[in-house]
């Protein structure tokens, strides 16, 4: 959410922000009177509680329970005005970065860098849902009759390979000398503090889903009877750590890696990726959370793309770095950048990893905020972004490093991690 103050006084900045991000209009003038009646109205609140405060010591006891009628409905109006206010405060996006491409959609993203070669066959590469089907790692047909469609199982080496993942990226986000080393080589001014690993809770309230700016749409969501809602990333419920919370700036930054499973419907995705493990309902990611201070946000964001790159560099997996324009980004996002990996079994750039950065936007709806030294107070700025989707790097490993014999060889970083495995073995039962 923006503050109110700023809308005030930069109109046209929110209103290209709503245009360029193809959002719900909102009537700017409208908030503004609203934020003024408020003010009014909690001006009326505190000058009635005066009031009542001198009836009280003159034992007037007639102007008590006038002033305390008065006091009820000056409180039912600041709710009344609150509500209508924050309702339409909630629809305006955050304000996109000066470097942030301009564009309707996906076509106005633009490559910032490419890293690695895409790899040579002597044969035709497949895609990951014939090689999958082929050596017995990946059982979509038996899960459809299980649970349904957009579900799987991953079998054998291919299920050690998730764990593998886990731990690589674990080790790397845990390391202050691997960071110290991926910052030195991104050249960038950042603190080496590490992650803290996190296991989250992947069932929230949607009251706090709501203040991460992440319930809607809500058509994606899983929601229970009992009014909670399955997170659709681990970032849903690290966010939302430092909620109604002052942090002592000598504290920052603060990082988190959390590990979870997520859920989405993929409403609106029929007929589209249905085969093999790109979009499932079910998936399993590996997110990081950082809150900074505000002059660090943007250097923050350059570090989780650095050690996103790192780890695909790991792999060696060739990518390309995206910049996402104002069409294309969320809306709570103030920069945006996705890394694409190539895959080469369908031919094309599929996306992997994503970086958020939300400025103040999300921390001013989730009340979390840094005392500086001097003993003011501001929003603490968020950024969120994916170290592994981890279904999807198993689909580019898996076609990067097919073979012709139709095995798939294990990555160095990994083989550690898989008991010295050279090689993704046919499932045999």
């Amino acid at each position: 959410m923006l503050d109110l103050q700023f809308i005030r006084e930069n109109p046209d900045i929110v209103r290209a922000a709503i245009k360029n991000k193809n959002k719900e209009e909102v009537d700017l003038d409208r908030i503004v009177a609203l934020g003024d009646e408020r003010k009014k109205v909690a001006g009326d609140i505190t000058e009635i509680n005066r009031q009542r405060g001198v009836a009280q010591a003159a034992r007037d006891a007639e102007a008590g329970k006038r002033l305390k009628d008065e006091l009820k409905a000056a409180e039912e109006k600041y709710q009344e005005v609150e509500r209508e206010l924050v309702s339409l405060m909630v629809k305006i996006p955050n304000i996109p970065s000066a470097d942030t491409p301009v564009g309707p959609d996906e076509s106005a993203n633009q490559v910032v860098r490419q890293w690695g070669d895409k790899p040579q066959f002597s044969f035709e590469p497949k895609a990951h849902w014939d090689l999958g089907r082929e050596l017995g790692l990946i059982d979509n047909e038996k899960a459809a009759e299980v649970s349904g469609a957009r579900f799987t199982y991953l079998k054998g080496d291919l299920a050690l390979m998730q764990f593998a993942l886990i731990q690589l990226a674990m080790s790397v986000l845990t390391s202050r000398e691997t960071l110290k080393s991926i910052i030195e080589k991104a050249g960038l001014a950042v603190s080496d503090k590490p992650f803290v690993p996190v296991v989250v809770p992947v069932m929230m309230r949607p009251q706090v889903m709501n203040r991460m700016a992440r319930l809607e749409p809500r058509e994606e969501r899983y929601v229970f009877d009992d009014d909670t809602v399955l997170v659709g990333s681990a970032e849903h419920t690290l966010g939302p750590l430092h909620m109604d919370e002052v942090i002592s700036e000598d504290r920052l930054p603060i990082r988190y890696a959390g590990y979870s499973t997520a859920f989405r419907r993929e409403a609106g995705a029929a007929g589209k990726d249905t085969r093999g493990i790109l979009r499932q309902h079910q998936f399993d990611k590996i997110e990081i959370e950082s809150f900074t201070r505000p002059e660090d946000g943007y250097a923050e964001q350059d570090l989780f793309v650095a050690v996103q790159e790192h780890l695909m560099q790991m792999l060696k997996l060739p990518y390309q770095v995206m910049i996402i324009s104002t069409g294309d980004m969320g809306g709570p996002d103030q920069r945006q950048f996705d890394i694409e990996t190539w895959m080469p079994g369908q031919n094309t750039y599929r996306e992997t990893q994503t970086s958020d950065y939300m400025g103040g936007y999300q921390a001013r709806r989730l009340n979390s905020r840094i005392k500086r030294a001097d003993g003011t107070t501001e929003p603490v700025h968020m950024n969120d972004a994916t170290a592994f989707a981890i279904g999807r790097t198993l689909i580019a490993i898996m076609e990067n490093y097919q073979e012709a014999d139709g095995t798939i060889a294990v990555p160095e970083a990994l083989r550690p991690y898989m008991g010295g495995r050279e090689k993704l073995e046919k499932v045999s039962i």
